[in-house]
C-alpha cells in the first residue's frame, strides 16, 4: 500500500525565533492537520538545552522554558499533537540536548545539514565543496554513533539548500558524497532505528535535479530506513504548500506504508 500522508513531525510555531509569525499558532497548525487528514503532528521549535555549552547567540534564548511557552497544545480526537523540538549539532560535534531532557519531548528532530550557521562548521569544513561533502558524512555519522533514544529521533532535511551557498553548489556537494559512504551511513541508520525525514522544502526540485536530490533517500530506502514527513513550516503559507510536495517525494521514491517511521 502506498505511503499515506498522515503525519507531519517537523512544524515550527510562532514561539520559534525562525518563525516569530503571530499567525503561526497552534490552532492554525491543528487546522492544517485536520484539513489534510493528518493523524499525527509534532511541534518542533528550535531548542538548545541550557545545560549544554556551545550555543550560538541566536540559540541561547531558545531554552526549555522558552519553547514551553507553546504549551499546552490543543487536543483533538482526530489528531495526535506531539511536543517535540529541533536541536542542533555545533562545529565541535556537540548536540544541543542533554540526556536529562530526552524524556521531556515526544520527538527530537536533529538536522545535520545546517551549514549556513557560523557555529556549525569549522572554516576547514566549509572551505570547498569537497570539504562540505566530508562534513555531511562526518556530522551524520556522529549523530548515528550517539547514545540517543532513536525510536523518537528524526534526521532532518538531508538535501536542504542550506548545505551550500547556491543551488549549483548544493548539487555539487551532494554529487561528491561517495555512494559507499551513504550506504554505510544508512545501514547504520536502519540498524539504530532513527527516522529519516522527507522534507517538503527538499522535495521542491526540477526534473533535471531529481536524481541528485533523491539519491540519498533512495539509498536509505534500499538500506531499510523508515521515513517520516516534515513540512518544516514556519508560516501558514508553508503549511498550505506542504502536502503536494510531500506527495511528490513519496511518489518518486515509491514509498509504501512499510517504509513509514512511527513514533
Amino acid at each position: 500500500m502506498k505511503y499515506c500522508v498522515d503525519n507531519d513531525l517537523h512544524i515550527h510555531s510562532k514561539t520559534s525565533s525562525c518563525s516569530n509569525d503571530p499567525e503561526q499558532t497552534n490552532e492554525r497548525i491543528l487546522q492544517y492537520a485536520k484539513e489534510n487528514r493528518l493523524k499525527t503532528i509534532c511541534l518542533a521549535d528550535h531548542f538548545w538545552d541550557e545545560a549544554v555549552d556551545g550555543a550560538s547567540e541566536w540559540y541561547k534564548p531558545q531554552n526549555f522554558e522558552h519553547i514551553s511557552k507553546a504549551k499546552p497544545l490543543p487536543q483533538d480526537k482526530e489528531v495526535r499533537f506531539l511536543f517535540g523540538c529541533e536541536t542542533e549539532l555545533d562545529k565541535n560535534l556537540n548536540l544541543g540536548i542533554s540526556k536529562e531532557k530526552f524524556d521531556l519531548f515526544d520527538f527530537i528532530v536533529i538536522p545535520t545539514t545546517h551549514f549556513h550557521m557560523k557555529f556549525t562548521l569549522t572554516d576547514e569544513d566549509k572551505a570547498s565543496p569537497e570539504n562540505r561533502a566530508k562534513a555531511w558524512v562526518k556530522r551524520l555519522d556522529t549523530v548515528l554513533n550517539m547514545d540517543l533514544p532513536f525510536y523518537k529521533v528524526g534526521i532532518a532535511h538531508l538535501t536542504c539548500g542550506l548545505i551550500a551557498p547556491s543551488r549549483e553548489e548544493l548539487l555539487n556537494v551532494l554529487t561528491l558524497i561517495p555512494q559507499e559512504e551513504m550506504r554505510r551511513l544508512f545501514k547504520k541508520a536502519s540498524s539504530v532505528g532513527v527516522g529519516i525525514e522527507i522534507n517538503s522544502g527538499c522535495m521542491n526540485f526540477t526534473d533535471e535535479e531529481a536524481d541528485v536530490i533523491l539519491k540519498p533517500y533512495r539509498i536509505a530506502k534500499d538500506c531499510g530506513c523508515k521515513f517520516y514527513l516534515g513540512s518544516d513550516a514556519h508560516h501558514p503559507l508553508s503549511l498550505d504548500n506542504a502536502k503536494a510536495r510531500l506527495e511528490k517525494g513519496i511518489e518518486l521514491l515509491g514509498l509504501t506504508e512499510e517504509d513509514k517511521f512511527i513514533i
